[in-house]
């Protein structure tokens, strides 16, 4: 006959066996989420999707990891996506260069816009147009004016074929009626690293890119490519204040699943983001990567995808840009 003590020793134990079952349950049935990244390590996208992964785990009670799948201009990674179960468990961090390879690549295997969700907008960021220090260019009207005085005979880097770097830059040029040799490099620090050995005289790169570069002599800095002044260089005019009036040129970054993603689920992750986005500490941290944060409803962001579907191909048409 067991003494009181024992019998209360005894419970105790099997109370305590059941939670760390119970526990060791919980842990090894933790969700995991992957977000790929369609571009190398530091590119914008990835700095984005480290910089939010470890509050979005917390929101969802998930293992937030993220996989770079960089080449051909993000759509290797995004192929994967694509063919990937829709169970939420597999997202692409997208931004505008995401719609735009619809048009650019004649045979790419996933649609851009049919064959994915829309389930979570982060943000949007603006591009900077710069120039080397030897056009002695100091405005946007001296560059195109010295661009146009030798057609063909400057170059400008990208972060690649169908980059948004690459496509800033060829629809600014289209606009104002001058030619330059585009040079592709492999992400928009090698294009910047080339700009600031004289090898190209301009560059078109996402804000965080190239803040850090405000003072560098070897460089001007231009003008911001959105329809605003960007509050985080807000004395640099934009394009269309500098003497091209209607061109605008800047990039969402959102998070997107595979077509079929069941409508309770995008729901749940996107009000996790949501979540996120409300911290102030994510708020600080996007902003010093240049990300003007904004929270959508799911129906806000597929509008947004539609909108911008269609604007990817009039800007590619424009442009004159194509990637076999």
């Amino acid at each position: 006959m067991p003494t009181q003590f024992q019998a209360v020793r005894r419970t105790t134990l099997l109370a305590l066996t059941l939670a760390l079952a119970g526990i060791g349950t919980a842990q090894a049935e933790q969700r995991v989420i992957r977000i790929v990244v369609p571009y190398g390590t530091g590119a914008v996208q990835d700095t984005i999707a480290r910089a939010i992964g470890d509050e979005l785990g917390q929101a969802l009670n998930a293992s937030i990891v993220v996989e770079n799948r960089a080449g051909a201009g993000g759509t290797v990674g995004t192929s994967q996506v694509a063919r990937a179960n829709p169970d939420g468990n597999t997202l692409v961090l997208a931004a505008a260069s995401h719609n735009i390879a619809g048009y650019l690549y004649k045979n790419l295997s996933y649609d851009p816009y049919k064959d994915f969700t829309g389930v979570a907008y982060l943000g949007n960021t603006g591009y900077i147009i710069l120039a080397s220090s030897s056009l002695n260019a100091k405005t946007t009207a001296d560059f195109i004016q010295a661009v146009k005085a030798k057609p063909g005979a400057y170059d400008y880097a990208s972060a690649g074929n169908g980059s948004a770097s690459h496509l800033g830059m060829a629809s600014f040029l289209a606009t104002a009626g001058a030619q330059m040799q585009h040079i592709p490099m492999k992400s928009t620090g090698d294009a910047v690293t080339e700009l600031l050995a004289g090898r190209v005289q301009a560059v078109t790169a996402a804000t965080i890119g190239v803040t850090a570069y405000r003072n560098d002599p070897r460089v001007t800095f231009l003008a911001y490519t959105g329809k605003t002044r960007s509050r985080f260089a807000p004395d640099l005019p934009t394009v269309a204040e500098s003497g091209l009036p209607g061109y605008a040129f800047d990039s969402w970054l959102g998070l997107l699943a595979p077509a079929g993603l069941p409508a309770a689920e995008r729901d749940k992750i996107n009000a996790a983001v949501n979540k996120v986005l409300a911290d102030p500490k994510v708020q600080t941290r996007l902003a010093s990567l240049g990300v003007e944060a904004e929270a959508k409803t799911p129906a806000q962001f597929q509008d947004l995808l539609k909108a911008d579907w269609e604007a990817a191909g009039k800007l590619v048409v424009a442009s004159g840009a194509r990637v076999e």
